[in-house]
């Protein structure tokens, strides 16, 4: 029998395979057609001290292979995730990732002390990386030395292990996540979206009112592939991969680059049920390639 457990620092895991925060909400709409207890775990959106109702539309927008999106880290705040979203998911045998922003450091602290205190979230994932917000966000994330000092801060906080999310809109991603390791973080998650726009033919203007925005979906998988490939062999620290995951052999991918988890992002829109199908799918196709564990597999490539 293939055992598709996954053990990472605060998280036991069934199996390798969580939605991405920020393409899931906090599950209720994928809970209508799914137990989500079939789920590795779940990261669920972004969580600020404040509501925020992100940026002006339209934020959303098709590309060849992929999506542009500038939401502006729309959710309803601190108190009721806490409060409300938090307690609902409580019903579902599944660990969850808490994502949290801010505008300054001690927005991030306000939020890490919280929410890493109920009784479902299992570690945090700390986004560094939000290309769409004009402060916070990216900002942390692409200068290692505040990397390092806002890592530092938050683990002082929180109660769970901290994941930090990196992005890939830096000349060295290597560099950034040594620098969280110097900080404490006991897992990294990558990578966000690359910053792209897209133009409307007829009227030369952005399409997003935004200018910019975050380009995920097949387009940015081998990138992603290339930095989880690179960071895994310069950090001790586990990888939760993802950028572009619609199938499963994009999961054997990761994993064989050197992720240990690989979350999956705009292909819930496409598909909702793609993260239960893919669950379903990995014991056989792991089989196939002749592994009996998600743990055999991981890393692969470094050792051919």
């Amino acid at each position: 029998m293939t055992d598709l457990t996954v053990k990472l620092p605060g998280l036991d895991l069934k199996n390798p395979i969580m939605p991405a925060s920020g393409c899931f909400g906090f599950g209720k709409e994928y809970a209508q057609l799914y137990d989500l207890s079939q789920l590795g775990a779940i990261m669920i959106k972004a969580t600020t001290v404040e509501t925020r109702l992100g940026n002006p539309t339209p934020r959303v927008a098709e590309t060849a292979s992929g999506m542009l999106n500038a939401i502006g880290l729309q959710n309803p705040g601190l108190e009721k995730v806490t409060g409300q979203e938090l307690p609902w998911l409580e019903q579902y045998d599944v660990p969850i990732i808490a994502n949290v922003a801010g505008t300054t450091m001690e927005d991030y602290v306000e939020v890490a002390k919280a929410i890493s205190q109920a009784p479902n979230v299992r570690a945090l994932e700390i986004n560094i990386s939000c290309p769409n917000v004009k402060q916070g966000g990216i900002t942390f994330g692409t200068d290692p030395d505040v990397a390092r000092e806002l890592t530092r801060a938050v683990k002082e906080v929180s109660s769970v292990p901290v994941y930090i999310k990196l992005s890939p809109n830096v000349t060295n991603i290597v560099s950034i996540a040594k620098a969280v390791e110097e900080g404490g973080a006991d897992g990294i998650t990558m990578i966000n979206t690359l910053l792209g726009m897209r133009m409307d033919t007829k009227t030369g203007r952005p399409i997003i009112a935004n200018i910019t925005g975050g380009l995920s979906g097949p387009a940015i998988k081998p990138v992603a592939l290339r930095m989880v490939y690179e960071v895994s062999q310069h950090t001790k620290l586990p990888i939760i991969g993802m950028g572009g995951v619609t199938n499963v052999d994009d999961v054997i991918d990761f994993l064989s680059a050197g992720a240990s988890a690989v979350a999956v992002g705009t292909a819930n829109f496409v598909n909702p049920f793609v993260c239960p199908e893919i669950i379903g799918q990995l014991p056989e196709r792991l089989h196939e390639l002749g592994f009996d564990s998600v743990e055999q597999l991981v890393g692969r490539s470094h050792r051919l």
